[in-house]
């Protein structure tokens, strides 16, 4: 039997470095360590939903746009 696997991939370093943050800025701002920010860039932690809002606020765009769900299987 196969399940659904959802893999979620974001952009947020891409758009801190273009913007020319460093992790420790980005989570200053937002009000979470450099810790949270280096692991959600490294996808190994999903943001809460408050927190993936107020990424894509900081960085003018939507949600959508930082954060992107792909199909897999699990079998």
């Amino acid at each position: 039997m196969t399940s659904k696997l959802y893999i979620v991939k974001n952009v947020v370093r891409e758009l801190r470095t273009a913007g020319g943050l460093s992790q420790a800025g980005l989570g200053g701002a937002l009000g979470v360590s450099r810790q949270t920010i280096n692991a959600i860039e490294a996808g190994r932690y999903l943001p809460s939903l408050p927190l993936a809002m107020a990424l894509a606020r900081y960085f003018d765009t939507t949600v959508e746009q930082v954060f992107s769900c792909e199909d897999g299987e699990k079998s």
